[in-house]
């Protein structure tokens, strides 16, 4: 199957943000973050028992870094969707190939070459027509932070990417993720109100924290048995299905302007990973 287990990941990532927009009715974003690292970590927790693998690790400078940096993006990313459109929401948070790829540039120490910087060109001509829609309704903000989101997540990406390097197994890496975000959302999440948890909204945090968990193993499936560029190209599935339950559960309408902003950024964030230098 390979590289095909994205398309699960993508559409596990899209009922992700379903039950993120759904939980908003009972919960901060930091809330949410919150629950959904906490039961990830219980998750993660039950399988390395399992299989009997070991959290000693050598590499907590880049555990922490790629945790921080995850969560921060994790947070912006859940207040996204409790106030944008989904599908923009998730588009602007996939943006983070583009920065992967501008971080690597400069990680690396290689020059931007023609047919690379025309592929982030063409991304940030996407980001700039998906935003255009957010400025018209007063949502700036929010749209912003959703880029920053992206940024953020890009820093992620080439944290773990550090880590794969070093040796450090992926399941350990969603694992140190997990506890860094669950704390760090756990500590301001004392700062805020805290909602009750009932039987009504119960099921939901499960509904989040599972399908978030399952989405992380089957990207890492993905990439791990799977053609790289393939699978980095099947994960903007997301997307699409993120835009499909918009539409079908609330009815969300996008502009001309918004579809051609997601088609510019998916397009240039396959490409800039083709293009991106390798190391």
């Amino acid at each position: 199957m390979g590289a095909l287990w994205m398309l699960v990941a993508g559409f596990l990532f899209g009922c992700m943000g379903v039950f993120v927009k759904l939980g908003a009715a009972y919960f901060s974003n930091i809330e949410l973050v919150f629950y959904r690292s906490l039961i990830g970590l219980l998750i993660m927790y039950a399988i390395l028992r399992q299989r009997g693998g070991t959290m000693v690790t050598t590499q907590w400078k880049g555990h922490l870094w790629r945790g921080v940096s995850g969560s921060i993006a994790l947070l912006l990313f859940f207040y996204c969707i409790t106030v944008l459109p989904l599908a923009t929401a998730v588009t602007l948070n996939y943006t983070s190939p583009l920065f992967l790829t501008i971080l690597m540039v400069f990680v690396v120490k290689e020059h931007f070459h023609a047919p690379l910087t025309i592929a982030i060109a063409l991304g940030f001509a996407g980001m700039v027509l998906l935003l255009h829609p957010t400025f018209e309704h007063n949502q700036l903000i929010p749209g912003l932070l959703g880029l920053i989101s992206g940024l953020f997540a890009g820093i992620a990406m080439l944290n773990v990417r550090e880590l794969g390097r070093s040796g450090e197994p992926e399941w350990r890496i969603v694992f140190y993720f997990s506890l860094i975000a669950t704390i760090t959302s756990g500590v301001a999440m004392l700062l805020d109100h805290i909602h009750a948890l009932t039987l009504q909204n119960i099921p939901l945090l499960l509904a989040l924290g599972s399908s978030a968990t399952l989405a992380q193993l089957a990207l890492t499936r993905a990439y791990s048995t799977g053609k790289t560029l393939v699978a980095s190209s099947l994960s903007y599935s997301a997307v699409v299905f993120a835009t499909l339950f918009g539409i079908l559960l609330w009815g969300e309408i996008l502009t001309l302007s918004s579809w051609a902003g997601m088609a510019l950024i998916i397009a240039s964030g396959i490409a800039s990973l083709k293009l991106a230098p390798r190391y």
